[in-house]
């Protein structure tokens, strides 16, 4: 069985107490996004609504609390922690920092399979999720295909530029097609939204995401051996092209039904894994679970933002990772040390 190459630089804060305060700030952030919003909950009677019996008058909040709040703070840590999660995997196996789902036309792709099932069939949450999950592994061969040609970012990142045009001219013209309620449907969903989150929701995505984010984390030692390079992988033990297909499929079949459900939610693949990494270091037993927690932990703050800027309305959440995501890319493409050539 391949063993763990050694990674040096694990960081200067230890992996324990980072993961402690993640944890802690996750909770704290969780319990304020379900007290806040257009109706307030105090906090002391969260836990009385949702285990106990309402006082009366307080049927409203509780069925604010349970069947809205409760719901899509969850899904919205769930979506965080999964697009962290692939961040990283597609970091490392790219060997690049600018590797992620959005950057390299993946979200696109999963965005262009869920468009063509809202507008050319029934619109299913099952069609809808396989013809997403169909479009993010095409691209995820094609921006693989293309990037390992070249060295460094160029390669990827045009990759991503013409993926991610292909996909938006189709989903231009699925949206000169569709009709006045899909046309509503699609300006909303791409610009990404947590609103559709329920329990059945949940129940129908969460199982798989968590399941296959616990697959990413025990993928912790060949991720560290790509950072070697291919032949010192090998050398290692590791046979590379199982890997490859295992962890571009998982990717895949991780973006493909939140896309379906989120829209375009982008950048948090690559902010994430490139703070934690500053912290912890690459050392991807620490880095993979830290990203997780904190993924989750700027979605749900993202989503507690988007409601709460403009309420009683709600800003779409992609707006919002975007003004955030776009400045750190920025900042990262101007800091030439960070990005290998």
């Amino acid at each position: 069985m391949a063993s763990a190459p050694p990674i040096s630089g694990t960081g200067r804060l230890a992996p324990r107490p980072v993961l402690c305060v993640l944890t802690c700030a996750l909770v704290l952030v969780a319990l304020a996004a379900s007290a806040s919003g257009a109706v307030h909950i105090p906090w002391d009677r969260i836990p009385g609504l949702l285990w106990g019996s309402p006082a009366p008058g307080e049927t409203l909040l509780r069925n604010v609390l349970f069947d809205i709040r409760v719901p899509r703070v969850l899904f919205s840590a769930m979506a965080g922690a999964a697009l962290a999660a692939t961040g990283v995997t597609m970091q490392a196996l790219f060997r690049n920092p600018l590797a992620e789902p959005g950057l390299v036309g993946i979200s696109s792709g999963a965005a262009l399979g869920a468009v063509c099932a809202i507008v050319l069939t029934a619109g299913s949450f099952v069609l809808v999720a396989g013809s997403a999950f169909i479009g993010s592994l095409a691209a995820t061969f094609l921006a693989y295909a293309i990037g390992r040609r070249y060295r460094g970012v160029a390669g990827l990142l045009l990759a991503g530029v013409a993926i991610n045009a292909m996909a938006g001219s189709g989903i231009g013209v699925l949206t000169y097609m569709a009709s006045d309620s899909q046309l509503r449907d699609l300006t909303f969903w791409s610009m990404g939204s947590l609103a559709g989150a329920t329990w059945r929701t949940l129940a129908t995505v969460g199982p798989w995401t968590l399941l296959l984010l616990g697959y990413l984390c025990t993928q912790w030692r060949v991720m560290n051996a790509l950072l070697l390079g291919e032949r010192e992988a090998a050398h290692l033990g590791f046979e590379l092209a199982p890997v490859r297909r295992r962890l571009i499929v998982v990717t895949a079949l991780v973006i493909g039904p939140l896309v379906a459900v989120t829209g375009g939610i982008g950048f948090v693949g690559l902010v994430v894994p490139h703070l934690v990494r500053m912290i912890l270091g690459a050392h991807h037993r620490y880095l993979l679970p830290a990203s997780v927690v904190a993924g989750a932990l700027l979605l749900t703050l993202a989503d507690w933002a988007a409601r709460l800027v403009v309420s009683p309305a709600e800003l779409p959440i992609g707006l919002v990772t975007s003004l955030v995501g776009g400045p750190f890319f920025f900042w990262l493409l101007t800091r030439a040390r960070s990005i290998p050539a």
